[in-house]
């Protein structure tokens, strides 16, 4: 028999050592393709899929559902085709006679699966979310009837299922009211409402860690302040029919990260890194701005790489992307490394004030808070309305200190409150 191969977990995203085994697409003794998906897995950013490195046969899958895979360590063993077709050929007996060997049989047909219709590589297709569905709910991906494309299950169907409350073959029926059933890990739960329990995994898991961290390691110290951006509001609106016609939704986002690629000139320790032995400051050649997303696995920052050199409607395309992408829960890992700031814009969900932990390594990270009309006295002393939106920042204090992060900040409000001098600064 022709040895198996160990396939490592390769690194998968900057910092990330371990990861969470979603969904295994496929079982020991299946044949794969070069390329073929093979399992999901779930880091503290984002869900990536593993691809077959070559054609072969799965020998051993090494991390079972649900537990932790840790990067360079085995994942799964497979036996390479061109392996198998050589240990074939060895294990072929030589002819002894001079008559032609007997063709065999063919092997009757198996019988069709009843578990509902696959897709290509025999597996029932579904989308990393809708899995995440099931999960959540303790469903089986087999027993939820698929409307889609190749008996592919569909977020629609699996809500089905739970509005109708069909027992899943195979799995438990609705008890009676007051007695104990199974939930999603095992755990009893009763019908009236005892409490519910689930594990903390994935993207949620691993961000729990790296906000302890973060906030135990770093000093942090908070900056507040007000800017005005009425002319801000204005000069949107303005564009927003223009950006339209291009296929590109124009939010403040755009502006509040061009306003900090050009701030970011007159200090750029803002755009700065310390070393992981904390003795050296690394300058990033480019301005990645980072974006919070609450996405349905968690919250996962993708960032805008080089802001700087982008046109607005070029920044506006790439929050669409990212933002879209984030929620989906595909976000590819390349777009989740190196960023330099990062915004979190709590206002859009009707947020004031916050205090935001820093998202480690970079050094600094603002909470945008709600915009709102408020009363202001002009510069003739006559009360005005103005739209006035409040900012938070942190900043690691080992690096900046608050006369820095003060002389950022009023560059950047500069920008934001004349809208019109970045002008003089775009290349």
């Amino acid at each position: 028999m022709a040895a198996a191969r160990d396939f490592i977990l390769p690194d998968i995203g900057e910092g990330i050592v371990e990861c969470e085994v979603v969904e295994w697409r496929v079982a020991e003794g299946d044949a794969i393709e070069e390329d073929q998906p093979l399992v999901d897995v779930m880091t503290d950013k984002a869900m990536v899929e593993i691809t077959a490195p070559e054609a072969g046969t799965i020998s051993r899958l090494h991390v079972p559902k649900g537990e932790i895979a840790k990067v360079h360590a085995p994942l799964f063993a497979y036996v390479p085709a061109q392996a198998e077709e050589a240990g074939e050929a060895d294990a072929r007996p030589a002819a002894t006679t001079g008559r032609p060997p007997e063709r065999a049989a063919p092997a009757a047909p198996a019988p069709p699966v009843a578990s509902g219709g696959r897709g290509p590589h025999g597996r029932i297709p579904a989308s990393p979310a809708v899995r995440r569905l099931l999960r959540e709910h303790g469903l089986a991906l087999e027993t939820v009837p698929g409307s889609g494309k190749d008996g592919r299950v569909l977020k629609e169907d699996v809500l089905r299922v739970l509005d109708e409350g069909v027992p899943a073959p195979g799995g438990h029926a609705t008890a009676e009211a007051g007695q104990p059933v199974t939930g999603p890990g095992g755990r009893e739960a009763s019908v009236a409402g005892e409490l519910r329990v689930e594990p903390l995994r994935g993207v949620r898991a691993v961000m729990a860690r790296r906000m302890v961290e973060a906030a135990t390691t770093i000093p942090h110290f908070q900056y507040g302040e007000e800017i005005d951006v009425t002319e801000l509001l204005a000069l949107r609106e303005r564009l927003k029919p223009a950006a339209e016609a291009a296929g590109t939704r124009l939010t403040l986002m755009p502006f509040f990260m061009k306003a900090m690629a050009l701030a970011v000139r007159e200090e750029p320790i803002l755009n700065a890194r310390l070393d992981e032995a904390v003795t050296e400051i690394h300058y990033q050649s480019s301005v990645n701005i980072g974006m919070a997303v609450d996405s349905r696995s968690g919250l996962i920052v993708p960032n805008v790489k080089g802001v700087e050199r982008r046109t607005l409607l070029d920044v506006a395309r790439e929050i669409q992307r990212l933002t879209g992408d984030a929620r989906e829960g595909k976000v590819a890992q390349a777009d989740l490394k190196g960023g330099t700031i990062s915004i979190s814009n709590i206002g859009a969900l009707g947020g004031t004030y916050a205090a935001p932990i820093i998202n480690a390594p970079e050094v600094a990270i603002v909470a945008i808070g709600k915009s709102q009309w408020l009363p202001r006295f002009d510069a003739h002393g006559e009360v005005t309305r103005r739209a006035i939106m409040t900012v938070t920042w942190a900043g690691d204090h080992r690096i900046i200190d608050g006369g820095t992060i003060a002389r950022f900040c009023n560059a950047w409000k500069g920008y934001l409150e004349a809208p019109e001098t970045m002008l003089l600064h775009l290349g």
